[in-house]
């Protein structure tokens, strides 16, 4: 079965092309699937050749960190905490964020099933570059107490790129701040190019989506 066929078969009727009525009592025509999407294939974004611009451009990153989480367990649990006076994450520069396109730190937390990797896909790609993914707990890492489970992700850096593990189960606000140092650390040394790696091994990454997520109803691209 082609892709257009796949995607076809499965495809949410919000996403049909239909008339639409504008404010002013105009009609015109949508279509979802091109107009709210981009057709575009991602790019990747070099480093800057001139070096000190970079660096600055790195520390600036490092320094200003906005955080999505996607929280399905208990994992969860500790990121909340963060934000209260006895860890305050603001003091690094860590800020929590409630959309995608605001954020450029992602923070998955607890177990991964079939049905929830579809929205951690398309959240991860709307997200702007320089993007960062943590994966927090071991049910996030390699499936946990759940890693037997016949509709739980194993392995997360198959289907998007992972930055910084945080091990534990579930791990304690402490380690979180660590992992978010050492996320800083990989920063401004200018090795936390997971993003660009996305674009250029951009077909593995979309193979191994497709072949866990059956009911792919969305473009490749969610930009």
């Amino acid at each position: 079965m082609s892709d257009e066929k796949q995607n076809n078969r499965f495809q949410n009727p919000h996403y049909a092309p239909r008339e639409v009525e504008a404010p002013d009592g105009s009609c015109f025509m949508v279509d979802p699937m091109k107009d709210y999407f981009s057709e575009k294939r991602p790019k990747v974004y070099e480093p800057l050749s001139l070096g000190l611009l970079e660096k600055f451009y790195n520390w600036a990153r490092a320094e200003s960190l906005w955080v999505l989480g996607f929280g399905t367990g208990c994992g969860s649990i500790e990121i909340p905490p963060l934000m209260t006076p006895r860890f305050d994450a603001f003091r690094f520069g860590v800020q929590s964020r409630p959309t995608p396109r605001q954020s450029n730190v992602f923070i998955i937390s607890g177990y991964l099933s079939v049905k929830t990797l579809k929205r951690v896909v398309r959240s991860y790609e709307q997200m702007p570059n320089p993007r960062y993914v943590l994966a927090l707990g071991s049910c996030t890492i390699n499936g946990g107490m759940y890693y037997d489970s016949y509709n739980t992700i194993n392995r997360l850096d198959h289907y998007i790129p992972v930055d910084v593990y945080i091990a534990g189960c579930m791990p304690r606000p402490e380690a979180l701040l660590a992992g978010f140092n050492k996320l800083k650390e990989l920063i401004k040394a200018g090795k936390a190019e997971n993003a660009n790696e996305y674009v250029k091994n951009f077909d593995w990454y979309k193979a191994n989506q497709k072949k866990i997520i059956k009911d792919w109803n969305m473009p490749d691209y969610n930009w």
